[in-house]
């Protein structure tokens, strides 16, 4: 590695804080709509808070299925995009319709007729499970529209077209925000509707997104020129290429969000106080952590597009220079973290125990998110972003399911150590991960061209 140069190419410098600064901005407030619902919630009870955390969880997975479709979708469209095919980026993109739509189906259908089973995974409380139900009788609406804005955003930034992902959510949090407002607590003679209210808000807001998209991309979009009729305008075979490349993207999503969820239901059947705690702690996390996950997106645009036009020859000297800026991301928002616990955490009520675990939790999360700001970017970014997805998922899989999930259930249900000690082990992956990244990266087997020479004419 010492003998590849660094890049001096202002031009890749330009283009990747560029990127990367507009997905933090997007990220931020997308996880801003999320923690607006927490805060808001949270000063009107901790039961309600936690009841909303719970349906959360299922949220969570849900977007980490989209979020490893819209990574597939960035993959695959990026080189098409970098070997100026534009036209097969839209001849593959039913595919990623069809798949989102019926993943979102699915929840929607369980949400209709086993919304308390759902919510029970994450609680044996019956005033939690009581404000999760109710939070989820209305959240479940909002599943297609979601689906529909996230893959049609990721449409978008496989052609490096980032800033209406700004737009969205800045208009998302606005109407978010206002609406909890005037619907959680009753203000202005609107009725105080509690957790309904938060749920409502944030359908309102889910709508809306979806509106600006559609309108961003049928009126002023010139990179695809995507129409309503594409939807159903599909190459067999570069569906079949996209379907088989989103299946490990998928698989190793599904892994992490089933993961996450897991932890909020071993510290939620441990202790009464854990659940509302690593709701606090994860939701300030996340919102520090899209810096992590910006770097990773544009890391992957990046390499994509530079596969895709043939420049090969610049990979090794784009992954060298990205993983020393990957490391600085990790010191930096790991910082931020520490700094922001006890502001965070003054605008929550909680009871004593509860901030203090809080608080513990969210060290944990400094320590091991300097790992996370290292390995998750090298293997979401260069490797998977460079077109190798299986190993990803091994590595998640052994990691996550055949270390980290074990550990965890053994610490908490057989040794009964603390919820301290267990979130530890929930992360403990986070640090261990970043040796077989950095082991892997550098073999630069991972390089692959995923485009066909004969998709130019679709």
């Amino acid at each position: 590695m010492s003998r590849i140069p660094l890049v001096r190419d202002k031009e890749f410098y330009r283009r990747f804080f560029s990127i990367w600064a507009v997905l933090v901005l997007h990220n931020v407030i997308t996880l801003g709509v999320n923690l607006a619902d927490n805060v808001m919630i949270g000063a009107y009870s901790e039961t309600a808070m936690a009841g909303v955390s719970a349906v959360n969880q299922i949220q969570f997975v849900f977007y980490q299925l989209l979020l490893g479709m819209g990574d597939a979708i960035v993959v695959l469209g990026s080189q098409y995009w970098g070997g100026k095919q534009p036209k097969a980026i839209k001849r593959f993109f039913p595919g990623a319709l069809l798949l989102s739509g019926g993943i979102s189906l699915l929840l929607f259908a369980a949400g209709c007729f086993f919304p308390e089973t759902m919510v029970r995974i994450f609680t044996d409380d019956e005033e939690i499970l009581a404000a999760g139900v109710e939070y989820l009788r209305i959240m479940k609406w909002s599943y297609l529209f979601f689906a529909l804005t996230s893959v049609f955003l990721s449409l978008l930034r496989s052609v490096e077209t980032v800033r209406i992902g700004f737009i969205v959510s800045l208009s998302t949090l606005l109407v978010n925000v206002s609406l909890n407002y005037l619907l959680i607590e009753g203000h202005f003679g609107f009725p105080a509707w509690g957790v309904t209210g938060a749920a409502v808000a944030t359908l309102a807001a889910r709508v809306v997104e979806l509106v600006i998209v559609m309108v961003y991309l049928l009126a002023f979009d010139r990179k695809l020129r995507w129409r309503p009729a594409d939807a159903v305008r599909a190459n067999g075979t570069l569906v079949r290429d996209f379907v088989k490349l989103s299946g490990p993207f998928l698989l190793t999503s599904l892994m992490f969000g089933v993961a996450t969820a897991l932890q909020t239901a071993i510290l939620g059947h441990m202790d009464d106080s854990a659940i509302a705690a690593n709701s606090v702690a994860s939701t300030l996390y996340q919102t520090v952590k899209v810096a992590i996950v910006g770097a990773a997106s544009a890391a992957a645009i990046l390499i994509g597009t530079a596969i895709g036009s043939g420049r090969m020859d610049r990979i090794k000297s784009y992954a060298k220079t990205l993983q020393l800026m990957f490391l600085g991301i990790g010191v930096c928002t790991s910082g931020i973290l520490f700094a922001l616990r006890l502001p965070i955490l003054s605008l929550y009520k909680l009871t004593p125990d509860t901030y203090k675990m809080a608080s513990d939790f969210i060290l944990v999360l400094c320590v091991t998110g300097f790992g996370t700001a290292y390995q998750m970017p090298t293997n979401v970014g260069i490797i998977r972003g460079g077109g190798d997805a299986e190993f990803v998922m091994k590595d998640d899989l052994i990691s996550i399911w055949g270390i980290v999930i074990p550990l965890s259930f053994l610490a908490a249900f057989v040794f009964k150590w603390p919820p301290i000690v267990v979130i530890s082990c929930l992360n403990a992956d986070q640090v261990f991960k970043c040796i077989p990244a950095c082991i892997h990266v550098h073999r630069w087997t991972w390089m692959k061209k995923l485009t066909r020479k004969e998709a130019a004419d679709t």
